[in-house]
């Protein structure tokens, strides 16, 4: 049995992804256009982001992203097995997903080294990859990955983009509901678009700030 383990482990890590890619993440982002007097007039990007140095996202904001995403963040290696089972609990309690069990390392993992398969064998990867990241990177290397990477719905890829798409401004001009409006987002992107059903979005902004309180 322990041989049969030991060989599926080396078996799953042969062919991993290398985590030292991500030091040297360089995005494609919004090319602009502006007049001769300084009007935008156009933009041209593949997907729409705007990579933003963490210093510059307001602590209020990241705060909500990991109040409703990760609140073990800080304490855990990657991998959360308590918040996996709390979420499992919540779930079950509320009859559908209100919380993720995946934390934010874990997010970075999927988005940048991962296919979007589903399986147990993804999943083992998945956990191995988000262990070595935390490992590898500082927290608040991650949470710069994370931030800028995510897909935050209507296109917007990052907290910059979704900030314009959603509220006409800079990300850091938000207030503490945008910020939990946008923190709220990364679960269903659709599902909870204040564009598509507002009164869902607003549900699920309460949420955030009520883990914001309790975190």
């Amino acid at each position: 049995g322990a041989l049969a383990a030991t060989g599926f482990f080396f078996y799953l890590i042969e062919d991993l992804p290398k985590i030292a890619t991500l030091a040297d993440y360089r995005p494609a982002t919004v090319t602009t256009v502006y007049a001769e007097g300084g009007e935008k007039i156009a933009e041209f990007y593949k997907e729409r982001r705007l990579v933003t140095p963490l210093e510059d996202i307001p602590p209020m904001l990241v705060e909500a992203f990991i109040a409703a995403e990760d609140s073990r963040f800080y304490e855990h290696r990657g991998i959360d097995l308590q918040s996996i089972a709390r979420a499992f609990f919540k779930n079950l309690e509320a009859g559908t997903i209100v919380q993720g069990g995946s934390t934010i390392t874990q997010q970075v993992t999927k988005s940048f080294l991962l296919t979007p398969e589903r399986s147990y064998t993804r999943k083992l990867k998945e956990a191995i990859l988000a262990y070595r990241i935390d490992q590898a990177f500082t927290k608040e290397e991650i949470l710069y990955l994370y931030l800028n990477q995510i897909y935050l719905g209507h296109g917007a890829y990052g907290v910059q983009a979704a900030a314009e798409n959603y509220f006409d401004k800079s990300v850091q001009d938000l207030n503490l509901a945008e910020c939990a409006l946008l923190a709220g987002l990364p679960q269903a992107p659709s599902k909870y678009s204040p564009y598509r059903n507002a009164e869902r979005a607003k549900q699920r902004q309460i949420y955030v700030l009520n883990r914001m309180v309790e975190e």
